[in-house]
């Protein structure tokens, strides 16, 4: 017990707010998912026919590699508030499904030509802070803070 409090007390107060505000992010991602997956037909055909292409026909792939990056960076974050390394590779995998997700959304789908130039801001975004968060867990590994 005294060696955990020791190790506690030499993480930084940013780490552990970092963590926390990532774990939000990731949670809003997982609660995305699961509205996606779990579209009623009636929600889905309030939605003009364009936008309806865009739910109805996603790869399974995509839908998967979706599961993965979201859920994925939830298991990194709940791993970077326990404090163990294995956050860094869990943040990879989320990564390159976050990759593969965003590559079919801004490059195989309609989505730009649907919705517009501004749909790409949230995929971008997502990658960005992806990466960060795989950047993030390697430093705080480097710094002895992860185990």
């Amino acid at each position: 017990m005294t060696e955990l409090t020791a190790t506690q007390s030499t993480v930084s107060r940013s780490f552990w707010i970092i963590s926390v505000v990532a774990l939000l992010w990731n949670l809003i991602g997982v609660s995305s998912y699961i509205m996606n997956v779990t579209m009623s037909e009636a929600a889905l055909a309030a939605l003009p026919e364009a936008e309806q292409a865009l739910y109805t026909n996603v790869p399974t792939l995509v839908t998967s590699a979706f599961a993965i990056a979201v859920f994925g960076g939830l298991l990194g974050c709940v791993l970077l508030l326990m404090q163990k390394s294995l956050a860094y590779p869990v943040f990879i995998v989320s990564l390159v499904a976050i990759a593969i997700q965003a590559g079919y959304n801004l490059f195989m789908s309609s989505a730009l030509e649907v919705l517009g130039p501004t749909a790409a801001i949230l995929p971008l975004l997502i990658v960005t802070i992806g990466a960060y968060l795989v950047w993030f867990s390697s430093n705080a590994k480097k710094k002895g803070v992860l185990n």
